[in-house]
């Protein structure tokens, strides 16, 4: 009998033991989270398209629909053809200038013919003068009428360049209603439809990154000397009732600042203990959620 009582009392302190074991053997827990974007409209107008369902997988750049544009294409053809017409306005300042210094020339050689002349006595100075008079009034001419065709083109240039900076704004909101995925990753939620009103800045979905997650978790002063950045450490989730399925995580953040123990994290006691948080690189092989808890064992 009493060997009966010994096989008891030992079978319960093993399972005590065991549990004991258990409840230790991980340094830190916390939720399992990914890095999350959300989607916003930049545009204007009817949503014309958004092919994008919850649980899509999305490539970086990819184009999943489109905001009504015609308003602004239409004011992009109107600025096209200002433009067209502000050009034409552009002076050929060679071809109007071109009769003064046609005539400038011919002043010029008639005043050559007439030094020769005036040297051997076969005309008078006041010939010369008057020629030289003339020559100097069309060079005055030429520079005022030069002068005037380039700022009238000056000011055309800055029609033009008004226009096109208006047409260029035109443009990028045409670009910016081409809905985009900024990222790889999982949509995760939908927050509009195809017809509904766009504004600007309105959520339309979702998307993250569900194959490199992280397990943010919080340790204690004591713990965190013994944490470095791109150090390796055992990451575990759950897997059906009792089970738990190993990972290798990665440190990659360390906050610099201490806290409290958020709620959600240990019991009361616990929670009233500064910690610092941690943030464990996870390769996930499609088991891990997000949201879901995990657990650290620092190696």
């Amino acid at each position: 009998m009493k060997t009966l009582s010994y096989i008891i009392l030992g079978t319960a302190a093993c399972m005590l033991s065991a549990c004991g074991e258990n409840n230790g053997q991980y340094d830190a827990s916390g939720v399992f989270e990914t890095t999350e974007v959300t989607v916003s409209a930049k545009g204007n107008g009817e949503i014309m398209q958004l092919d994008v369902e919850e649980g899509d997988l999305l490539n970086a750049g990819q184009v999943v629909g489109y905001i009504d544009t015609l308003q602004l294409y239409l004011k992009s053809l109107e600025l096209s053809g200002n433009l067209k017409a502000i050009d034409s306005r552009r002076y050929d300042v060679s071809r109007q200038i071109a009769s003064i210094k046609q005539e400038i020339a011919t002043g010029k050689r008639e005043k050559k013919r007439f030094e020769n002349l005036v040297k051997e006595d076969a005309a008078n100075q006041k010939q010369l003068d008057d020629i030289n008079a003339q020559i100097a009034l069309l060079e005055k001419q030429l520079a005022a009428q030069t002068e005037t065709l380039e700022n009238g083109n000056k000011g055309v240039d800055g029609q033009i360049q008004m226009l096109e900076a208006q047409k260029a704004q035109i443009e990028d909101q045409i670009d910016k209603c081409i809905i985009i995925s900024p990222r790889e990753g999982t949509v995760l939620s939908k927050y509009a439809e195809q017809g509904e009103l766009a504004t600007q800045g309105r959520s339309l979905f979702k998307i993250g990154d569900l194959t490199n997650m992280y397990l943010r978790v919080y340790v204690t002063a004591s713990q965190l000397t013994m944490l470095k950045l791109g150090q390796e450490v055992k990451v575990y989730a759950d897997e059906g009732e009792e089970g738990r399925r190993e990972y290798r995580g990665t440190i990659s953040w360390i906050s610099d600042k201490a806290e409290f123990t958020p709620k959600t994290i240990q019991t009361r006691d616990e929670r009233a203990n500064l910690v610092y948080a941690v943030k464990v690189a996870v390769k996930n092989d499609g088991f891990i959620k997000n949201g879901m808890y995990g657990d650290i064992k620092i190696n």
